[in-house]
């Protein structure tokens, strides 16, 4: 299942397939993901991998059993780092180009001080007590060394102030009364927004002390939000795509001309701003998220993460491990 697509029914059931495999693998030894380092495979970065990052000139992706993958040379060689926990990781963050989080079910959360290579825990759902190991992790952003947020599924919303030190649950200050599944968060100029599925998207002002949700003309899932200054993005399920302008007050829907999901977006070295497919698509603007073009690329496969490498190399991260690109 791709966590960005997870549903209230099936993190329901997944729960209770968990509880039940726990009891019943007791009495054979079964340890717990949380206790059981990564294995050091070398198909690794070949597997399912959810989440990209930029760490200074090095590319970081995270993703299934808790795998780990790096690369100084845009892709062209990986390395697996050492990683405390198997559980599936869904995203990365890193505010420098040492200090980084990765964050996925089980209520894991890991920290990297070298840049990726190594890996500890932070924080797990054993620690969580009522959210529950149940509930994963979704997304990371941190703005600096210091100050991040993680969002999840059920409303789930932590911020830390300290470097991940400790972890404070907010969801007393989000508009989310439904505890809808939280899937992408971002820093965008002062402002933080989070995404949501039924077109929630939620922002904190300079200022201000709560999340408030947004007036969108658009009720379905939104995987993603970029963008710079007063202008913001929202991507998300059917080839949505919408664009405000002052801060998202008001909105435009930005047709696309895709009916599939879109999962992921970034910048590259030429500043045009990309959207990545759940079907190996690409679209690109010129104009901050006025008006996209599909771009013409030869086996692109389908995306749950982007990122650009120093090289401006894209590296597109899906169900078939990560792909770097040269862009037209």
């Amino acid at each position: 299942m791709n966590p960005k697509t997870i549903t209230r029914a099936a993190a329901l059931a997944l729960a209770c397939a968990a509880a039940w495999g726990a009891q019943a693998a007791a009495d054979k030894g079964w340890r717990d993901v949380l206790d059981t380092p990564a294995a050091r495979s070398a198909l690794a970065s070949r597997a399912l991998l959810n989440g990209l990052a930029r760490a200074g000139d090095r590319i970081v992706a995270v993703g299934q059993r808790g795998h780990i993958v790096y690369s100084d040379d845009a892709g062209k060689t990986r390395r697996r780092a050492e990683v405390p926990v198997s559980s599936d990781l869904v995203a990365v963050s890193f505010p420098t180009a040492t200090d980084g989080w990765a964050v996925g079910h089980d209520g894991v959360v890991l920290r990297t001080k070298d840049g990726g290579q190594s890996w500890t825990t932070q924080l797990d759902g054993r620690r969580l007590g009522e959210q529950g190991a149940e509930n994963p992790f979704l997304d990371v952003w941190f703005r600096d060394a210091d100050n991040g947020y993680i969002v999840g599924a059920f409303g789930l919303v932590f911020r830390t102030a300290d470097g991940g030190a400790h972890w404070e649950p907010i969801q007393n200050l989000v508009e989310n009364p439904k505890a809808q599944h939280l899937y992408a968060v971002r820093g965008i100029g002062p402002d933080v927004y989070i995404a949501g599925e039924q077109g929630l998207l939620l922002k904190l002002a300079p200022g201000d002390t709560q999340f408030r949700a947004l007036e969108l003309p658009y009720k379905g899932t939104l995987f993603g939000v970029t963008g710079s200054g007063q202008t913001i993005v929202a991507h998300g399920l059917r080839g949505t795509v919408l664009r405000s302008t002052d801060g998202g007050r008001q909105w435009q829907q930005v047709p696309t001309g895709l009916q599939v999901g879109l999962t992921a977006s970034t910048r590259d070295s030429d500043g045009r701003l990309l959207i990545v497919s759940q079907a190996g698509h690409i679209l690109a603007s010129r104009d901050d998220g006025a008006s996209f073009k599909p771009v013409p690329v030869a086996g692109a496969l389908p995306a749950a993460a982007v990122a650009v490498a120093a090289t401006g190399t894209l590296v597109v991260a899906g169900p078939r491990g990560a792909q770097s690109l040269q862009l037209p």
